[in-house]
């Protein structure tokens, strides 16, 4: 009897195992929430992307990416310049639940060379799969959050400009008085000589 039962717990632990192509799978636990709109859907847990357009990974827990700047991983809220036109929503991500993998970049480098310009995952934003509920039932509610700080933010830009305008206009005003005073200390002196 306890043959069958230990049999029939290893026959549903190796039936519970999912393999997907071309990902890493290894962790434990959910995150589902904290992955982005833009991640790859069918992850519970995904603790990294490799992103292989751009050579960079994404810690999805610390909402960073990892990618080399002047020969050194730097972990950045941002893509680098050269790529901030990248639509993360339209580029292939592997999942890579491994501890530090930009550590071992040449390897995942050469493994996924060949996902490069691939456009064909479905990603969570578009998914109606219930597990993602909190992505699309809070998009509206996330879109108009964007937008409000998106218009707060330009109406700081604008205030901003403005105080500099001001600014700068004060100390043309300032520049200007203090050419007068030095004027009137001239002609003053001048004054002050002729007697």
């Amino acid at each position: 009897m306890k043959k069958i039962i230990f049999t029939a717990i290893i026959v549903i632990s190796c039936m519970s195992i999912k393999f997907a192509d071309a990902q890493v799978s290894v962790g434990v636990g959910l995150n589902i929430s904290s992955q982005p709109d833009w991640g790859p859907t069918g992850y519970n847990n995904a603790s990294y992307y490799y992103i292989p357009d751009v050579g960079a990974y994404y810690d999805v827990n610390a909402h960073e990416y990892i990618y080399m700047e002047n020969n050194a991983w730097v972990h950045r809220g941002y893509l680098p310049p050269r790529y901030r036109n990248y639509d993360l929503y339209g580029g292939y991500k592997v999942v890579i639940n491994d501890r530090d993998p930009w550590m071992r970049d040449n390897d995942y480098r050469s493994r996924y060379a060949g996902y490069r310009g691939r456009h064909d995952q479905e990603m969570i934003r578009n998914s109606h799969d219930a597990r993602y509920r909190n992505h699309w039932m809070g998009m509206r509610n996330n879109q108009r959050a964007r937008n409000y700080n998106m218009n707060a933010r330009r109406e700081n830009n604008r205030a901003r400009y403005q105080n500099q305008r001001e600014h700068n206009q004060n100390q043309r005003a300032h520049r200007q008085d203090q050419r007068q005073h030095n004027q009137n200390q001239r002609a003053q002196q001048h004054e002050r000589n002729k007697e």
